[in-house]
């Protein structure tokens, strides 16, 4: 009998293993989408979610609802505000990939996009992008959200000197506005009228911080990019998550206020944290606070728990909070403290039960999260029963740099239509495939966490790529 071959392609079992090992849900997204285009897989991604059906999970979703209701209000009229809403409800959904950067990063613009192709596949008239701000304004070399990147050059977007980029952070660096002599120094060059003049209406404004300015500016960009309005970008950051934290401990019989305020249930918390660092997949866990960042002088502050205080280690005179339920729901709501990486999932995804779509590490340390709340969970107390079962469904995807563009963005833009480049993406990305897109998974293959645990498997990642030079 001759062999039937089958020439339809197939995802690298290898990788697939290997990532099935802490994200198995994020490998039935790839199986079910390898061959489709990449528009049905963020199709995929934006599909609805199950309600929550627990105590904790259904106050953790009022919340969230309301905190996002009050940051619509500044951006929609109020018949947007309850569509947008409403959708949400459907379809919980947040793109948390992206970092207070200007659409120009190449990694942003493309993580965007994604999203916004995923909520066009699904009719939706908004999408939420959470954007992370504890960054500072410079990160290393002329990166970050203080600078537009040109592709061949770096131009400084708000002016600040280089010594305030690098101690500034962008939640809190403020007042700003554009650096209007070396934007407008850009309009000699010939391909620049896709976005420059969207930023130049805006040359005349003074933001609160540089966050604000690149929330405002991405909304403009977008608004510009996709002139039909087939989807609008709803921003939001870690300030929406130190409300939603605030309204939280607002009650002192909460899940968050239990756990944190309650010295057997923080201790059993902290000890679940420090398991999941030390066991094989703590790598992928950020470095972090203890459960809170601190602002002062414009700058994010690490803080430490000792007698009772969030204090700065070896500063005398830093920041001091008690750690008390009314001291720290205020200082949250005072913009003095942000929820951490932990904190901030567990408010705005976890327990209201919501898929958020991050990098190839966040799916791995929002795996190790749920396991974390999970292990800090007491099953005698029924409520919290109830949100483990329900927490046994993980709502957790890769949704960057799926899209992977190695071409400065202003390159890509040169060559779409002006007022419908993002419907021209469209069309495009409705042709290439998911496996095509990704190029069977190079960036798994040659992401060094990942590459690491497949090393600790006999036949991982690591038995299939030659060794890291490092």
């Amino acid at each position: 009998m001759t062999a039937v071959f089958d020439p339809t392609p197939t995802p690298p079992v290898e990788i697939l293993a290997v990532l099935s090992l802490l994200c198995p849900e994020v490998v039935r997204d790839i199986e079910q989408n390898w061959n489709a285009p990449v528009s049905n897989y963020a199709r995929h991604l934006w599909r609805p979610v199950a309600r929550p059906a627990s105590g904790p999970a259904i106050a953790a979703r009022a919340i969230l609802r309301d905190v996002l209701r009050q940051r619509l209000g500044v951006i929609m009229q109020p018949e947007e505000i309850g569509k947008a809403l409403e959708e949400f409800e459907h379809r919980p959904v947040i793109q948390s990939g992206l970092h207070c950067l200007l659409l120009m990063d190449r990694i942003t613009f493309d993580a965007l996009l994604l999203a916004w192709l995923g909520a066009v596949e699904n009719g939706l008239s908004a999408f939420v992008n959470f954007m992370g701000t504890t960054m500072t304004m410079e990160t290393i070399g002329r990166e970050g959200p203080g600078w537009l990147d040109m592709g061949d050059d770096k131009v400084n977007l708000f002016g600040m000197g280089r010594h305030k980029l690098c101690r500034k952070s962008a939640c809190a660096a403020g007042p700003v506005s554009l650096n209007k002599r070396a934007l407008e120094a850009l309009g000699d060059e010939t391909d620049v009228n896709r976005w420059l003049g969207t930023l130049l209406a805006s040359q005349d404004k003074v933001f609160g911080t540089a966050a604000d300015a690149l929330t405002a500016l991405n909304q403009d960009l977008v608004a510009n990019w996709d002139r039909s309005g087939m989807a609008m970008p709803i921003f939001i950051d870690d300030r929406l998550a130190a409300a939603a934290m605030a309204r939280h401990l607002d009650n002192d019989s909460s899940l968050l206020s239990r756990l944190l305020l309650e010295p057997a249930r923080r201790q059993r918390l902290e000890r679940a944290l420090c398991e999941a660092a030390s066991g094989p997949f703590g790598r992928f866990l950020p470095s972090s606070a203890a459960f809170f960042w601190g602002i002062r002088e414009e700058r994010v502050r690490k803080l430490v728990l000792e007698g009772g205080y969030l204090i700065e280690p070896d500063r005398p005179h830093g920041l001091s909070i008690p750690f008390e339920r009314p001291h720290l729901s205020q200082a949250l709501l005072d913009g003095v403290l942000l929820p951490n990486l932990f904190l901030t999932f567990l408010v705005l995804a976890i327990l209201p039960r919501v898929r958020v779509v991050g990098g190839l590490r966040q799916i791995g340390y929002v795996a190790l999260f749920h396991s974390i709340l999970l292990a800090a969970l007491d099953e005698n107390v029924p409520e919290e029963r109830d949100l483990a079962a329900e927490l046994q469904v993980r709502e957790n995807a890769w949704g960057t740099r799926v899209i992977d563009e190695k071409i400065p963005v202003r390159e890509q833009l040169a060559g779409l239509p002006e007022g419908a480049l993002f419907p021209d993406l469209l069309r495009q990305y409705r042709l290439r495939t998911f496996a095509e897109t990704t190029q069977d998974l190079k960036l798994v293959r040659e992401n060094a966490r990942w590459r690491k645990i497949g090393r600790a498997r006999p036949s991982g990642i690591g038995s299939v790529l030659p060794p890291d030079p490092r």
